[in-house]
C-alpha cells in the first residue's frame, strides 16, 4: 500500500531527509491509478511526462531552487486546459481536441513546481453531482464502490480519495468542489468568486464557476489557494485584491466565534437523519467550546435551487453554443449539409443531461420566457444575496451540510431530474452569492460513508474561513 501523506510539509519533509524522492512519489501514485483504474477516476494519465517532470523537480531540490508546490502530485479536472494535452470536459463533442494553451491555474501551478499526474473524470461539461453524466462512465467512490463519488468534480475527489494523488483541482458552479469532498471525506473549498482565473477553464455557467483545490489538509487547501489566486489580465471578471499568505497566517482563531445555522437543516424531512445527529454533533462541540451558535431561518431556502438553476442552465445554453461541430471536436460523419452538421454533431456529441440543461436554458432565454424566467430569478439572486449579506454582518459563518444525504448508489436512475437538482439545496446559497465556502470531513455516518459539513463566510474572507477550518477538523 502506498503511503498517506496528510499534507504537503509531510512530503517535503521526507524529501529533505533523503527518504523518498518526487519520481519516487510519482512512481507509488501511478501504482495506485493502476491497482484503482476500476474507480474511473482518470480520463488520462500523463505518466511517462510526470516522470520526467518529477526528475527535473528533484534536480531543482538538490540545486536548492525548488518551487513552492515541490513534492506535490496534482491531478486535473477535465475541463481545465493543459497545453499540447487532451480535454474533454469529459463529452463526446470534445473528443481528440488538443488544448493550444494552459489555463492560467495550470502555468501557476507548474511555475511552483507540481506535477500533474493527470485529467480526471468529471460530469460532462460539469453538470451533474453524481459524476455518471461522463462520456467516460461513472466514478466509484473508494470507501464504498456501489457508491457514486458526487459531482461534479468526482474524479478529482476520488484521486485523492484513493491515493493516487497528492491533491486535486476541481471547479465549483454550484457545490461540484464542495459534494464530492464531502462524500470522500476531503476538504473542499470554493473561494470567493473573481478570486481565481478562470482563464483556460471551460465554462458552464461564467457568473458561478470557480476553480477549487481538493485536499487532505487546510495547510494544502491554503497553500494551492495562495498560489493559484490573483490578478490575471486574461480574466475581466478577477478581483485585483492582493492575495494574501493564507498559509503563513495560518493558524487556529484565538477569540471565540458567532455562527449562524440553519435551523431547516435540522427540521427538514428531507435531510438524512445522521447527517442531522451529525450536524447537531458538532454545533454541541463548537458551543462547549465557547463559541456563539444561533439557529436561523433562511426566507429564501424554497429559491435557492429553482434560481440557481434557470440562471444556470441559461448560461450554459450560451456558452455551450460553441460546440457547433465546425470548429472543433465532434463532427457527426452523418452530416450533408451545415444545418445537418449543426444538429448531428450537437444531437450526438452532447450526453442527455447537457441537453437537458441547453434545452432548458435556450426556453428561459426565448422572447416571451426572459422576463417570466431570466430576468425574475435575477432579482431573486440580487435578494439572496443581500439576505446572505445580512447574516454575514452579523455573525462570523453560516453552517450547514454539504449534501442532505450521503453518497447514493451509481446507477439510481430518478424519473424526475428536479430531485437530484435538489441535492444542491446546501451548496448553491455560496454560488449564488459569490461568497467563500468550505466543506469539510466531518466523520462517516453508521455504514462507513464520509460525511461533510459546510462553512461560509463573507466575500474575501477565505483567510478566517481556513484559520476556523484548522480548528474545526480537529474538534
Amino acid at each position: 500500500m502506498s503511503k498517506f501523506y496528510s499534507s504537503l510539509s509531510e512530503i517535503k519533509s521526507e524529501l529533505q531527509n533523503g527518504k523518498t524522492t518526487v519520481k519516487e512519489l510519482v512512481k507509488n501514485y501511478l501504482g495506485q491509478i493502476k491497482k484503482n483504474a476500476h474507480l474511473n477516476a482518470f480520463n488520462e494519465v500523463f505518466s511517462d511526462e510526470a516522470l520526467a517532470l518529477a526528475q527535473e523537480v528533484d534536480e531543482r531540490i538538490k540545486q536548492g531552487v525548488a518551487g513552492r508546490l515541490a513534492g506535490m502530485v496534482i491531478g486535473i479536472k477535465d475541463n481545465i486546459c493543459y497545453k499540447g494535452h487532451n480535454v474533454s470536459a469529459s463529452s463526446k463533442i470534445l473528443d481528440g481536441f488538443t488544448s493550444i494553451y494552459s489555463s492560467t491555474i495550470v502555468e501557476r501551478l507548474l511555475a511552483e513546481d507540481a506535477v500533474i499526474i493527470g485529467r480526471c473524470n468529471c460530469d460532462e461539461f460539469a453538470m451533474g453531482a453524481t459524476n455518471e453524466t461522463s462520456c467516460f462512465g461513472p466514478v466509484k467512490n473508494y470507501a464504498d464502490n456501489t457508491k457514486v463519488s458526487g459531482g461534479s468534480s468526482g474524479g478529482s475527489a476520488v484521486a485523492v480519495q484513493a491515493n493516487m494523488c497528492h491533491a486535486a483541482i476541481g471547479t465549483d458552479t454550484g457545490g461540484s468542489v464542495r459534494q464530492p469532498a464531502s462524500f470522500c471525506g476531503l476538504i473542499g473549498l470554493k473561494p470567493t468568486y473573481g478570486r481565481i482565473s478562470r482563464h483556460g477553464v471551460i465554462s458552464y455557467a461564467s457568473s458561478f464557476d470557480q476553480v477549487g483545490p481538493i485536499t487532505r489538509s487546510v495547510e494544502d487547501a491554503a497553500l494551492l489557494l495562495e498560489i493559484m489566486a490573483g490578478a490575471d489580465e486574461f480574466d475581466s471578471t478577477l478581483a485585483q485584491k492582493a492575495v494574501p499568505e493564507y498559509l503563513a497566517d495560518l493558524q487556529p482563531p484565538t477569540e471565540k466565534k458567532k455562527i449562524a445555522y440553519l435551523q431547516e437543516a435540522l427540521s427538514s424531512p428531507g435531510v438524512d437523519n445522521e447527517v442531522k445527529a451529525n450536524m447537531a454533533g458538532y454545533i454541541d462541540k463548537m458551543r462547549a467550546d465557547g463559541h456563539t451558535v444561533t439557529a436561523i431561518s433562511f426566507d429564501y431556502l424554497d429559491y435557492l435551487v429553482p434560481a440557481y438553476y434557470i440562471l444556470a442552465t441559461a448560461e450554459a445554453s450560451s456558452n455551450l453554443a460553441r460546440y457547433d461541430g465546425v470548429h472543433y471536436g465532434y463532427r457527426s460523419p452523418a452530416a450533408t449539409d451545415l444545418q445537418s452538421t449543426y444538429k448531428r454533431s450537437r444531437s450526438e456529441g452532447f450526453g442527455k443531461e447537457v441537453k437537458r440543461r441547453i434545452m432548458l436554458g435556450t426556453f428561459i432565454l426565448s422572447a416571451g420566457y426572459y422576463d417570466a424566467y431570466y430576468a425574475k430569478a435575477q432579482k431573486v439572486r440580487r435578494l439572496i444575496r443581500e439576505k446572505t449579506d445580512e447574516i454575514l454582518n452579523e455573525y462570523d459563518f453560516i453552517l450547514v451540510p454539504s449534501a442532505p444525504e450521503p453518497a447514493g448508489d451509481i446507477g439510481k436512475i430518478e424519473k424526475d431530474p428536479v430531485v437530484s437538482y435538489l441535492s444542491d439545496i446546501f451548496t448553491v446559497q455560496a454560488s449564488l452569492t459569490g461568497v467563500p465556502a468550505i466543506s469539510l470531513p466531518a466523520g462517516n455516518n453508521s455504514k462507513g460513508l464520509p460525511l461533510g459539513l459546510q462553512l461560509l463566510t463573507k466575500n474575501f474572507g477565505e483567510q478566517g474561513l481556513l484559520n476556523f477550518s484548522k480548528y474545526f477538523v480537529q474538534l
